[in-house]
């Protein structure tokens, strides 16, 4: 059966949302005030929340237990929306239960819900379709590679993969490498987190930023010892000289006294320098994710 999101589903659909997330972020999980507040509006997408003008819950009932369950967008059709969202749907995500021995048709009830999403799409008379897997936890959004039985659920239902594919990286803080050279730091408020400069006499060669506020408040659950990079840079003139990794390593001196003991960072398929630079510092591969798939 198919139908509409109520509260009494919210333990359900918040471990099932769980399953999918402790499948791309090693324990992590999120808190049913969490993912009832993403249902609401998503307040840390300040650009994009905005131009929501619909919100449509869906869950796909078996035998009293919700197996699958999917989020939607309808987004508004005007000026101040940006022209790829205007009159847009979008799957926020979608999760479902793989088969099991005990269960062996839940993702058949994952394609009747995947087949509802199109119907209300088809109701809300949207221009263009999206789907994606952003779900409110760190490094869980597109649809990752572990996630097969989502993506084969999207693609049977005609969507096709037009996006990028982007590795997100993770690292030990207290196992990144910290060299030394003859750099002060400045630390201040930056654009997407903490930013520490590298100076260099009366110059700034560098910067990294690092957000540490991934848990939203008290609602997320076991996240508070993580952060991410927001924003790693070298002025092209200081570059190759390891400036990049002594900033790596200032950062994880800095994570350390907040007690943070995972790091995330992000690239393209095709930056591979910059995954060869992660690598070498540390980093290993979390997932690789695919984004932006188009119905």
């Amino acid at each position: 059966m198919i139908r509409p999101f109520v509260r009494s589903d919210r333990e359900q659909v918040t471990s099932l949302v769980n399953a999918h997330i402790a499948a791309v972020v090693p324990g992590a999980s999120v808190s049913v005030q969490a993912l009832m507040s993403q249902l609401e509006r998503e307040p840390g997408e300040f650009i994009v929340d905005r131009w929501v003008r619909d919100r449509v819950t869906l869950v796909a009932e078996q035998r009293g237990r919700v197996v699958a369950a999917a989020h939607l967008l309808r987004y508004r059709d005007d000026a101040d929306t940006a022209e790829n969202y205007r009159d847009a749907g979008e799957i926020r995500w979608l999760v479902c239960w793989p088969d099991a021995p005990y269960w062996p048709d839940a993702e058949a009830a994952g394609e009747t819900l995947a087949v509802a999403c199109h119907a209300q799409f088809q109701r809300w008379g949207v221009a263009r379709r999206y789907a994606d897997g952003q779900l409110p936890a760190p490094g869980v959004y597109g649809v990752p590679e572990q996630w097969p039985h989502i993506r084969a659920l999207y693609e049977r239902i005609g969507f096709r993969h037009e996006g990028r594919t982007e590795i997100v990286h993770i690292a030990r803080v207290d196992r990144l490498d910290r060299p030394e050279m003859p750099l002060a730091t400045r630390r201040t408020v930056g654009i997407n987190g903490t930013r520490i400069t590298a100076v260099r006499g009366a110059e700034d060669v560098g910067y990294i930023e690092v957000d540490t506020n991934l848990d939203a408040g008290p609602r997320m659950s076991r996240l508070g010892t993580w952060a991410d990079v927001g924003n790693l840079w070298v002025e092209p003139a200081h570059r190759r000289r390891g400036i990049g990794r002594w900033l790596v390593g200032q950062a994880a001196t800095w994570l350390d006294l907040g007690g943070a003991t995972r790091l995330l960072d992000y690239a393209d398929a095709d930056e591979q320098d910059y995954s060869a630079f992660l690598a070498a510092v540390g980093f290993t591969v979390l997932t690789r994710t695919a984004r932006t798939f188009v119905g």
